[in-house]
């Protein structure tokens, strides 16, 4: 295949067609860029993106984009599923149908997913991945994930994003191979690297959560009217499986100038160290290093409903469980009278 070049995207209302147009270009050349029209285009099936390319929406200023994508049906692919090297999405809006991928299915239904969660075999690092002033509405919450980057991923930048809706905004988390999560055999996969600013996350249970990660900066998150703001976790298997490589699962991580409006029963912000593994029910506990979370803004909201959470336990704007070389600095609460 030849590599390189521009190629202006053609679509209709016709989603199988529009798939097809996809791939035939994705498969005609090994990268390049590829500018999608302003409009909204239905696809009836998830577009797996490989190295090399550029998705590109119409150019739109400072305003929202105009370039969006839908699909009328919920087969559990992400609408945009990258699994190579430097590739750039931006400019792009998405709205995936509803879905329901169950608890260990956070790479599913998304509106893009980085990466996998289970490998078959032993895997190569994506790595130089850009998701740049894209936007994603769903309606369902509690249900699929907006945006995920999980297992074998490093190198990656998300900047400008919003999502509405769905469970989770971003969602981080460790990958492994095996065929499921009771029955891994290692090694696994710890996304790093990784750099997120100005993320906005509205309406959905949660803003974002990293499990078992390690040099990652997030900055300037605004989550808004989410049940959860975000989660520092282990994984359910810490580094068990991690290959001695010199880096250390849990080091080097930021978490800077996040403000959220939570409304949920239990907490703001959850920060984890112990986790259950799935395989032998063993706890472990991931030693933190280097851990910062500073200058959040909590806002408390009323539940919309009446609460749902475990009666034994408070609602508390942080919680901490066993989660010791975690500082945590200049977090303020405030009414939200006093929010922005």
């Amino acid at each position: 295949m030849v590599s390189g070049g521009s190629h202006d995207l053609v679509l209709t209302d016709d989603a199988t067609a529009n798939r097809v147009a996809f791939e035939q270009v994705l498969a005609s050349a090994a990268g390049g860029t590829l500018r999608l029209p302003a409009g909204t285009y239905p696809i009836d099936g998830g577009v797996v993106v490989g190295s090399g390319w550029t998705l590109a929406g119409a150019e739109h200023g400072d305003g929202p984009v105009t370039t969006w994508l839908t699909s009328p049906t919920s087969d559990g692919t992400p609408l945009l599923h990258v699994l190579g090297s430097q590739v750039v999405i931006q400019d792009i809006g998405l709205r995936p149908p509803p879905c329901a991928p169950g608890e260990h299915g956070g790479d599913r239904g998304t509106a893009i997913t980085v990466g996998r969660y289970l490998y078959p075999a032993e895997a190569e690092w994506i790595e130089g991945i850009q998701l740049r002033r894209v936007q994603v509405e769903r309606p369902d919450t509690r249900a699929a994930n907006c945006i995920a980057v999980m297992g074998a991923v490093r190198d990656l930048t998300i900047a400008e994003v919003s999502t509405v809706g769905g469970c989770t905004g971003v969602a981080v988390h460790w990958g492994a191979v095996g065929d499921r999560v009771d029955s891994i055999v290692g090694p696994s996969y710890h996304p790093h690297h990784l750099d997120l600013t100005d993320l906005q996350v509205s309406r959905a249970f949660e803003g974002f959560y990293l499990s078992s990660v390690h040099d990652v900066t997030v900055d300037r998150a605004r989550l808004v009217e989410v049940e959860i703001g975000f989660r520092l976790l282990p994984g359910d298997n810490t580094d068990r499986f991690h290959t001695a490589d010199g880096t250390v699962v849990g080091e080097r991580i930021r978490v800077s100038g996040a403000w959220v409006s939570w409304t949920g029963p239990l907490y703001a912000i959850r920060i984890a160290g112990w986790g259950r593994s799935e395989i032998d029910k063993s706890v472990r506990v991931l030693e933190y290093r280097d851990v910062v979370v500073s200058d959040c803004t909590l806002v408390p909201l009323p539940p919309p409903t009446p609460a749902t959470g475990d009666p034994r336990r408070s609602r508390a704007p942080v919680v901490l469980e066993q989660a010791a070389g975690v500082l945590l600095d200049r977090i303020r609460i405030e009414s939200p009278a006093t929010g922005p």
